[in-house]
């Protein structure tokens, strides 16, 4: 597979005007992520392949984080020559006494074990974090970070938009990482997706495929779904019907909105990449046919929740 995948590099290379936006997710790099994965944590041959593809075809930004395993060490161990990186914090440990000391650290051990000098963002994977008592603290942390130039940008990682009032009062952020896809459209219908635009905030969106969710067979369909089986029978007969293959569906809500900054996509392999790429070039899907697909169910749109 991976000589086959290699043979297409060069072939690749002509979406390269067609995909602007895509960004690669390393959470499998580091760890079994995602509720279809088969495969597993990836294997480094592939990795090698698989940011191979990604230089050939434009795509710039590698997105991890301190809870993606060790994720980290792994994208230490190839050239970033091309790229530029995103990691997310960890929460502040709840006996932490220095908050800029931590901070601090663990920037520190991310450029170390990513091999880098400067990161593009640092982002909270607990933004609650700036609504506590250590919160002033976190805040001057890291803005540091940026006066440093160690980071070029701050900024917040989310699953809903419901916090985000609070957080923009508190800290002067950068980029907005938040799940969108056609199950979870809440960014998008708070209007914040547009604010964030209006304020100059980058927004990166994930969990495109529900985490591979609406990927999935039907037969191959989680039990503990059946809640919502009458959803994704709509879903499934209407993708026969019109002849539609999932990944096309899907990619076609966020390529369909001007203000994203990034989509965030994690693969398995460079089959999985290669076939998203082939998809970009087909995205011609009324949006309007597939709006019963949305949900505010915090336990479909959660993956906390599953």
């Amino acid at each position: 597979m991976l000589e086959a995948a290699t043979s297409n590099f060069k072939t690749l290379i002509i979406y390269k005007k067609k995909i602007p936006k895509l960004a690669l997710g390393t959470a499998q790099f580091g760890f079994d992520y995602g509720i279809s994965n088969i495969f597993g944590r990836v294997k480094n041959m592939e990795i090698s392949s698989i940011l191979k593809l990604a230089k050939n075809n434009n795509i710039n930004l590698l997105d991890t984080a301190k809870a993606y395993g060790n994720s980290e060490d792994v994208i230490g161990n190839f050239k970033k020559d091309n790229f530029i990186i995103i990691t997310k914090l960890a929460a502040v440990p709840k006996n932490c006494k220095d908050v800029e000391s931590y901070v601090q650290a663990s920037v520190s051990d991310s450029l170390k074990k990513l091999k880098v000098k400067n990161l593009y963002g640092v982002l909270l994977h607990e933004p609650s974090d700036l609504f506590g008592d250590k919160g002033p603290e976190l805040i001057n942390s890291l803005n540091q970070l940026k006066f440093s130039k160690k980071v070029k940008k701050i900024g917040v990682s989310i699953y809903g938009p419901d916090q985000l009032e609070k957080i923009i009062k508190l800290l002067k952020i950068d980029i907005v990482q938040a799940p969108l896809n056609l199950v979870d459209r809440r960014l998008e219908r708070s209007g914040w997706l547009a604010k964030l635009c209006n304020l100059g905030i980058e927004v990166h969106v994930r969990s495109v495929f529900l985490q591979g969710l609406l990927l999935m067979p039907q037969k191959k369909l989680p039990k503990n779904f059946e809640k919502w089986k009458y959803k994704f029978d709509e879903w499934y007969l209407k993708l026969k019907n019109k002849k539609k293959k999932a990944l096309n569906v899907c990619l076609s809500y966020p390529l369909s909105l001007p203000n994203i900054k990034y989509i965030i996509v994690g693969v398995a392999n460079t089959t999985q990449f290669e076939e998203i790429f082939f998809n970009l070039n087909n995205i011609d899907v009324e949006q309007k046919d597939w709006l019963f697909m949305e949900s505010e169910d915090e336990k479909l749109i959660n993956p906390n929740y599953w």
